[in-house]
């Protein structure tokens, strides 16, 4: 339950290039609500903030802080939810180590993160901090389904504006490469449960002993239960026999996985991965790689790091690097490979950029070359697949006259989260996993291999049911081409169309939607754009997540423009606003050459339709005039190019912030609805256009130069203000 004191609005408090651009951008939010009678307050979910909060124990009462994303887990089962959401990091293990680290830099006396716990205290320290790993906030928010679009004025500008495409050639020898068996989608068994069931995660090994891996796994009665496992030995040989060919291809190789979501399996493929990259140097060093700490699934940086100090082994991983394709690269510059750092390729933020390149990628040359794309499972690798051919068959998109494929996502309450959970293991011994239920029903049985890697995942049924009345709904108001991404041939997709074919049926709406497997719908997705026509996109939560990447980066140029609102299943509102998968790169530009290239717009559109939600669900005229002249403004940032430039010297997001004040007071002192507010932001429209010269100076003054905000993941408030907010000018109107 929420009480009095609770705000109108949540903003959240998150990390990296987002929270720059609030420290800019909030103030603005705040200042201009006030004058509405709307609170707006803050709750942190930021990686640092969620490592604080695990460990009170450990820190002075003046260092102790909330637990900010339990309390917002409360307030999105209420109809009180009204929460603006900026992308957070879902944290690897190098990002989390390298942000308690800093922590402790600042005096935080939290623990260590054990990678071998031995001790109590130490198997302690490791449970908390496995829970805030990967995908650790997203599940604990949504508490509804997606919809996510691209909002109707950027699409528009973006069809006057039309983006940069690379070109794509029917002779590119870019393509998808994925297991042809032995893979996730392969051993996927899954069941809806009758009744309401608990059920225990058992492994009998070989030797007949029996290891509990998971018990009291709790599930109401119409749950889709899944179940399915990757095996290490087939994952092995497909990647040596990928790396093998794309040798012989003469393009890079890539690996593209999401282990920051998929906390506990991708890591492992990824480490898979590295392995198999230098595996004559793991035969002739294994050993003493192992007492130097190597771990591959930490990836090669951190191995590069380890073993610095031993010549043999520096020599020989040159040597194997020499013999095999060259990578593709994060950073070709700094020599930031793709198997650096498992975090810093992000399957659903990678490929859209490389097939927007026209199927290339920056070589450690410098250069651009076509690329192997190593997509392991074949889950959702074909989406990828049949992109690439389309283009290869039919050239680039055009921006200019393409369509929009929105879509609606099934997410709500953890559904379809698999291989980030507490039902995600690492197999120990060879032997037989069990999914048992109270009653002594085997759920689900897999002959697996020590080593493999064993999954499962669930949806419930009111979250299913309320994804398909959603979809309903969206077909009815917008008439779009309409298509649920489900695979007949699959085992969880079979249980969901199970599902959703007599709901379409009852609600005699059937004949308005079709039902295609990930492949056949890419490719009807695609032929619909191209003609210049609109469709929505209906899936699972993982193609959710791939396709409001994938088509906005290719309609748009980026996801973060994106609006994206979750309609909470109690009645609540949560409006997230975009991707952030680049912000590790903005917030190097910032530091280096003072220039924040974030752009808010996606903030921009979440908070627009917060305010009118809040109109909406609580009778407040006032919110309602804010939140039409936000999208006024937000029309003006885009008419006008006010959008941040990429290179230092350009305009940047401070630059656009001031734009979109003045903007939003213009539009307020114009609006006719509310005399009172008309009156209150006619003198801030004055001097924000009167102090133009003045603000813009101010903002620029220090442009060029280096600056320290006092850290990455926990930065100094006052220092990061100073940066964020430099015209004195500007601050003195908004307050």
């Amino acid at each position: 339950m929420t009480d009095q004191n609770t705000p109108d609005i949540i903003y959240t408090k998150v990390d990296e290039a987002p929270e720059l651009a609030s420290a800019s951008l909030l103030p603005i939010i705040q200042s201009f609500a006030a004058a509405a009678g709307v609170s707006v307050g803050i709750r942190d979910i930021s990686l640092a903030g969620r490592i604080l909060a695990a460990f009170p124990e450990n820190l002075t009462p003046e260092q102790r802080i909330s637990d900010d994303l339990a309390i917002l887990g409360e307030l999105v089962k209420t109809p009180e939810a009204n929460v603006i959401k900026l992308p957070n990091i879902s944290a690897s293990v190098p990002q989390l180590v390298a942000a308690i680290r800093e922590l402790q830099g600042q005096g935080y006396a939290i623990p260590d993160y054990p990678e071998t716990p031995a001790t109590e205290a130490e198997k302690t320290a490791r449970a908390r901090y496995d829970a805030i790993k990967g995908s650790a906030v997203n599940p604990v928010l949504r508490e509804g389904n997606s919809d996510r679009r691209a909002a109707t004025a950027v699409k528009k500008y973006a069809q006057a504006n039309p983006h940069r495409m690379g070109e794509w050639t029917r002779d590119s020898k870019t393509r998808v490469a994925s297991m042809a068996g032995g893979d996730f989608r392969a051993n996927e068994t899954s069941a809806t449960l009758g009744a309401a069931a608990k059920a225990r995660i058992v492994l009998t090994a070989a030797d007949g002993s029996e290891h509990l891996l998971k018990d009291g796994v709790s599930y109401p009665a119409g749950t889709v239960v899944d179940a399915t496992y990757m095996s290490a030995a087939a994952l092995s040989d497909f990647l040596a026999q990928e790396i093998a060919r794309t040798k012989a291809e003469g393009t890079l190789f890539s690996l593209h996985l999401k282990a920051t979501m998929m906390k506990v399996s991708d890591p492992i493929i990824f480490g898979h991965a590295v392995r198999a990259f230098l595996a004559p140097v793991f035969e002739a060093f294994g050993d003493r790689m192992a007492a130097l700490g190597v771990n591959p699934n930490s990836g090669l940086g951190d191995l590069l790091e380890r073993v610095k100090g031993e010549a043999d082994i520096m020599a020989a991983i040159e040597a194997c690097m020499g013999e095999r394709p060259p990578l593709y690269m994060v950073d070709s510059d700094r020599g930031i490979t793709n198997l650096h750092v498992p975090s810093d390729v992000i399957v659903d933020a990678s490929m859209p950029a490389l097939i927007r390149a026209g199927g290339k990628g920056w070589g450690p040359d410098g250069k651009e070359h076509d690329a192997v794309c190593v997509i392991p499972d074949t889950c959702y690798a074909p989406v990828y697949d049949e992109t690439i051919e389309f283009f290869k068959q039919n050239g680039k998109l055009n921006p200019a006259t393409a369509g929009t494929v929105q879509n609606l996502g099934l997410m709500a309450q953890k559904a379809e989260e698999y291989g980030s959970h507490p039902t995600t293991f690492e197999i120990p011994a060879d032997g037989v996993v069990r999914m048992v239920l109270e009653d002594g029903t085997i759920l689900h049985e897999h002959k697996v291999q020590k080593g493999d890697i064993w999954r499962s995942a669930s949806a419930r049924k009111a979250p299913i049911e309320d994804w398909v009345n959603l979809a309903i709904e969206r077909q009815a108001i917008t008439g779009y081409r309409s298509i649920f991404w489900l695979d007949e041939t699959r085992a969880h997709d079979a249980q969901l169309i199970a599902m959703v074919k007599p709901i379409l049926e009852a609600r005699g709406v059937a004949d308005k939607f079709e039902i295609m497997a990930p492949r056949e719908a890419t490719r009807a997705s695609l032929e619909t754009i191209t003609k210049g026509e609109n469709c929505i996109a209906i899936t699972g939560n993982v193609l959710r997540d791939y396709l409001t990447d994938l088509f906005p980066i290719l309609e748009l140029a980026t996801s973060a423009k994106m609006l994206s609102i979750v309609k909470l299943m109690q009645g609540g509102g949560l409006f997230e606003t975009g991707a952030g998968g680049s912000a590790p790169k903005h917030v190097q530009q910032l530091q280096g050459e003072n220039h924040l290239r974030w752009d808010s717009l996606g903030e921009f559109c979440a908070l627009g339709e917060s305010f009118r939600f809040l109109a909406q669900t609580k009778g407040n005229a006032k919110a309602k005039v804010l939140g039409d002249a936000v999208d006024t403004a937000t029309q003006g940032i885009l008419d006008h190019d006010r959008s941040p430039g990429r290179k230092a010297g350009e305009p940047d997001n401070r630059d656009s912030h001031y734009w979109f004040a003045r903007y939003w007071a213009e539009a307020l002192a114009a609006q006719t609805e509310d005399a009172g507010l008309a009156a209150h932001f006619a003198p801030v429209a004055k001097a924000l256009s009167d102090g133009e010269a003045a603000i813009l100076a101010e903002l620029h003054a220090a442009r060029g130069q280096a600056v320290d905000q006092g850290g990455y993941y926990h930065p100094d408030p006052v220092k990061t203000a100073a940066i964020m907010r430099p015209s004195a000018t500007l601050n003195a109107i908004i307050g």
